[in-house]
């Protein structure tokens, strides 16, 4: 637990986000942010709602083989968690973050119905023969496919690239663009809410869309998407009059750490150890607290060293060519955002334990889906809704009831610091793996003995059983995902917002083709002797194997996570030291 920094500053925040009574011509506040947040919600809506099928759609209308079809969907699910990065860049950069959303918006809509036609127009996808099998899909059909997936990537990478950052602008636009968030608290609790939104957008996806088209067809059920995909555009551009709209800064800041790099590269003969520190003359921006660099990342602190006053710098202290000379600010902001990359990347474990989404929805089709009576089958794409649910839960539990509950008791605000969360997640997710393998082993081993229910294929097993595995996987989520996008939405600049509030989704990109890499790694060594452990056919393969290898990996990713925390508390601390020293 750690105490809030500014009590009073907290308080006002608060207030301001509670003002309900907006001037008559005043742009912002919460008026528009049901706007903004339905857009994203039935974005996520009409995007999950395909997703957790795709895999049987792939496999029984494509006829591809499981790791063919899980492979693409690894790629679909790495360039749709890859585009929000490239998107905030251009949205903070050079278009803006109403014209990005915007863009996406339409680019999703026409993405999903292009899959649609697959569904409705003859020979859009391959024909399934008298027998039951499946023609393989011609050029054209995959190139409509594929145009499909990556339209829907494309418009994803918009919306969410923007969403959180925009809906921030609405109520933060007064402050300084370049300071950092005034509010820890009240920050925590808007990410939290805003994830339960979304998250409650996924579970009306894995619930109502996924039994649609398990009951009512690929037509109904891709159309569904469609419709919800329409909603969300056209309830993003009835509030535009309404929306704050920051224009983007003329210098990008990505172009400035450019030039940190470019500039200590020109700057790399220069030797350190002729001259003594205190005797070099460093670019100080007007205004700075910094008079010298710190000394982590050392070769980078050449790209601000003044060699020729006289011809470096101008008489307004301004760099003649900032692609020689760099601001030392301009250097140490580069320096943070590098400290904050090995933190970054112990989240990829995360999004290649999430991949696991394909696997479970095979083990759900061979098992007991009963609920209750048996008129009622599960979904076997719906298993994700405990996921969202247990999410869900946890966020009124922890933001109403724990938070509120610690502060009365210690008599000041607390919280669970970001890092800590980070950890617990990581951990949360290793136990779900382990739990994944055993109960997948015993689903395994009941099949293989023919422990089946009457003449079906069906295991007599309740499907229930993945249930545990999922709960889990959804609590890891809430305590890694969250934390990691407060920290980095706190640690970057303002105008990097967008870029800060999608760094968790460029990790689960990552984690994706990671995932890909890895399943493609098992298939081919296993298949060597014997079964490959991926088999399309569940029975012959061991995914119980599969799950304790990540279970492996995921354990280390946690001893990883425990040095890279310490290695940035010493960064943090030697930046801090730094100014101390140059303020006196």
């Amino acid at each position: 637990m750690e105490n809030s920094e500014d009590i009073d500053q907290e308080n006002g925040m608060k207030e301001s986000l509670l003002d309900k009574h907006p001037s008559k011509h005043q742009v912002g506040g919460l008026r528009t942010l049901p706007f903004i947040l339905a857009n994203e919600g039935f974005e996520r809506a009409a995007f999950y709602g395909l997703e957790p099928n795709m895999i049987v759609y792939l496999m029984g209308n494509y006829g591809l083989k499981m790791t063919t079809g899980s492979n693409i969907i690894f790629l679909w699910s790495a360039a749709t968690n890859f585009t929000p990065i490239l998107g905030a860049f251009l949205a903070d950069s050079y278009v803006g973050r109403f014209w990005m959303i915007a863009l996406g918006s339409i680019f999703s809509f026409m993405g999903m119905m292009l899959l649609w036609s697959t569904t409705i127009i003859p020979g859009a996808r391959p024909f399934t023969t008298a027998t039951n099998t499946t023609t393989s899909p011609t050029p054209f059909q995959l190139i409509l496919l594929f145009s499909s997936l990556g339209l829907m990537s494309i418009g994803t990478g918009g919306i969410r690239s923007s969403t959180l950052a925009f809906g921030a602008d609405q109520l933060t636009h007064n402050e300084d663009e370049n300071a950092k968030p005034s509010c820890v608290g009240v920050l925590e609790s808007f990410f939290n809410w805003y994830y339960f939104s979304v998250s409650f957008a996924v579970l009306f996806a894995l619930t109502c869309v996924v039994y649609i088209q398990d009951h009512a067809g690929w037509r109904v059920g891709f159309g569904v998407p469609v419709l919800l995909m329409l909603l969300s555009t056209i309830s993003f551009f009835s509030a535009s009059s309404f929306y704050v709209n920051v224009k983007p800064p003329k210098a990008s800041l990505l172009t400035q750490f450019a030039q940190v790099i470019v500039a200590s590269w020109r700057n790399r003969h220069y030797d350190f150890s002729s001259q003594l520190n205190m005797d070099r003359v460093y670019h100080v921006v007007k205004g700075s607290t910094l008079e010298f660099p710190s000394e982590k990342l050392r070769f980078l602190n050449k790209a601000c060293i003044v060699k020729d006053p006289t011809q470096d710098v101008t008489p307004d202290g301004v760099a003649v060519d900032p692609w020689h000379l760099c601001t030392i600010d301009q250097v140490e902001d580069f320096k943070s955002i590098i400290n904050i990359i090995p933190l970054w990347s112990t989240g990829i474990m995360l999004g290649v334990n999430a991949n696991t989404s394909s696997f479970r929805v095979l083990q759900a089709i061979s098992m007991d889906r009963h609920l209750f009576t048996q008129n009622f089958e599960i979904p076997p794409g719906s298993f994700g809704t405990f996921a969202l649910i247990t999410l869900m839960l946890w966020l009124v539990l922890y933001d109403r009831i724990i938070i509120p509950l610690a502060s009365k008791v210690m008599g000041k605000p607390v919280r669970l610091n970001v890092k800590t969360r980070m950890g617990i997640g990581l951990l949360l997710s290793f136990i779900c793996l382990v739990v994944a393998g055993v109960v997948e082993s015993v689903r395994r081993e009941m099949a293989t003995r023919g422990d089946h229910d009457g003449a079906s294929s069906m295991v007599r097993m309740s499907a229930l059983w993945l249930v545990p595995q999922v709960c889990l996987f959804g609590l890891a989520e809430a305590f890694t995902a969250i934390a990691q996008i407060e920290f980095f939405y706190s640690e970057f600049p303002r105008s990097m917002s967008s870029m800060a509030s999608n760094l968790y989704g460029l990790g689960a990109g990552v984690a994706s083709l990671v995932a890909s890499v890895i399943m493609s790694g098992v298939d081919h060594v296993t298949t060597k002797f014997g079964e490959s452990w991926v088999s399309s056919d569940i029975n012959k393969g061991h995914y119980d194997y599969y799950y304790w290898i990540l279970a492996g990996l995921s354990l280390l990713n946690y001893v990883y996570f425990v040095f890279c925390s310490k290695g940035y508390d010493q960064g943090k601390r030697a930046l801090r030291d730094t100014k101390v020293i140059s303020n006196a």
